[in-house]
């Protein structure tokens, strides 16, 4: 399915540079994310501008910050277990699913992560949209949920994030054509591992991830109110 396409862009809005890394192991596209959070920081590189970016990771977990969060490994098995230093409980990444992380700089009027949050959640939701998934938000709790093809309530999307001098890195883990299996071997952020689904589950049919890419690149810059280059 081929996303609709955006309305037009203001031209004097910020910039937001596109870094798409393909499929990238977990711990380089961290030391990036590092690297670009340096450059970005206030009294950083004058040169630096925001930066987007898009990965797909080989099989692996992730635990934030959360108390507790590592007793919600169940059975790694042999998927790397990392620790970061994101907010939020344990996920899982791995081929098929969309990870975006947006380093941006935080500006006068835009230093609120709670808004910064539900700005990635409203860009993850307005792509499921373009897909024809009705996705939205959980009462208290963080991510994109939907009503699953069983009934039950199902999350497609997780979120964490952390923020240095104001400026943001993690982000988000939208659920595009993920093996789902994967989420067994964890409590996926304290819940039940049966509570996450993906955009091809729901659809029931394959989803391409290029397509997906760029819808999901264009709602981001327009929720954090950017211009993608």
């Amino acid at each position: 399915m081929t996303p609709a396409p955006d309305a037009g862009v203001a031209l004097d809005l910020p910039p937001l540079a596109l870094l798409d890394l393909g499929i990238c192991s977990y711990r380089e596209a961290w030391e990036r994310q590092l690297a670009l959070v340096e450059a970005r920081k206030v009294g950083g590189d004058g040169d630096a501008v925001d930066t987007l970016v898009l990965v797909e990771h080989p099989h692996v977990i992730t635990v934030g910050r959360t108390q507790k969060a590592l007793a919600n490994v169940v059975a790694p098995g042999g998927v790397e277990v990392v620790a970061v230093e994101r907010g939020g409980d344990v996920t899982y990444h791995g081929p098929g699913q969309l990870v975006a992380y947006p380093i941006v700089l935080l500006r006068e009027g835009e230093r609120d992560l709670h808004r910064f949050l539900r700005n990635l959640e409203e860009a993850a939701i307005a792509t499921c949209a373009a897909f024809g998934l009705d996705a939205g938000r959980e009462p208290g709790k963080t991510g994109v949920w939907l009503d699953g093809s069983s009934g039950a309530r199902k999350k497609i999307c997780s979120i964490g994030v952390a923020c240095r001098r104001w400026v943001t890195f993690h982000g988000l883990a939208l659920n595009v054509t993920t093996d789902l299996s994967y989420f067994f071997r964890i409590n996926p952020c304290g819940f039940e591992s049966s509570v996450m689904t993906s955009m091809a589950e729901e659809l029931g049919a394959g989803v391409a991830m290029a397509d997906v890419k760029q819808r999901l690149a264009r709602s981001l810059a327009a929720t954090l109110g950017r211009r993608l280059l």
